[in-house]
């Protein structure tokens, strides 16, 4: 099956100057495309009876709710002809409303939630449809320099058939003000494809006086794709 070329400017820079740890990490030859066999069969890892549906909400995991204001976020997962990608295992994690990782590493002087680990995974249904319940992350620093926000922000790794299979993203949320200065963001090139990682807020997915609700539709190829690689 033949697909559309992902439109130049979708995929973020390998080597983005603002953004300084990619001139240590980032590779600086040109990728080769390696020919090999890939398993179509789902791997034991990707049971679905081993996702349970409470691991679909990240504000159940403690003793008490967590602090911050409760989200619901949903939508497709599709190819570029708007089929649905099914049974797709999506990972998600975040910092808590503070601004702070539930990690060892993450030193940032904002309070630890003990209610909020941050982490959650589902599979997408039979329209490529997810959905899951979490806090709306904080702004954090980041040490890129001395004004460094990194823009409120949701991790989202997508697995295929195989673990070699995988993409990760970011969502973000709509108006935010560090847009402008945050060099992750700015590293897609295209305006309209850095606008594809900005989630939409929905009446239709608020729940009453519980959760507001945000859609954030992902397309994995081809025209209108979704960038990958932040």
């Amino acid at each position: 099956m033949k697909f559309d070329p992902v439109a130049e400017g979708t995929w973020p820079d390998l080597l983005h100057a603002p953004y300084k740890s990619t001139a240590k990490r980032g590779p600086r030859l040109a990728p080769l495309r390696v020919a090999s066999p890939v398993a179509t069969t789902q791997p034991l890892g990707f049971l679905p009876s081993l996702i349970s549906p409470a691991d679909a909400d990240l504000t159940t995991r403690g003793q008490a709710a967590p602090l911050g204001q409760k989200i619901v976020i949903t939508g497709r997962v599709t190819d570029e002809d708007g089929r649905p990608v099914r049974d797709s295992v999506v990972e998600v994690w975040q910092c808590n409303a503070a601004g702070r990782y539930w990690h060892k590493k993450d030193q940032h002087n904002a309070p630890l939630d003990p209610n909020f680990f941050g982490f959650g995974k589902f599979l997408t249904d039979s329209e490529g449809r997810y959905r899951f319940v979490t806090i709306k992350p904080g702004a954090y620093p980041w040490g890129n320099h001395s004004k460094a926000w990194r823009p409120a922000h949701i991790h989202f790794s997508m697995f295929g058939n195989v673990l070699a299979q995988r993409l990760v993203t970011q969502m973000y949320f709509p108006d935010d003000p560090l847009f402008d200065f945050d060099p992750i963001f700015q590293s897609v090139p295209d305006a309209a494809a850095r606008q594809r990682l900005v989630s939409r807020f929905s009446m239709d997915e608020t729940v009453s006086d519980e959760m507001l609700g945000f859609v954030f539709d992902i397309v994995l190829r081809g025209r209108d794709a979704t960038p990958f690689g932040l």
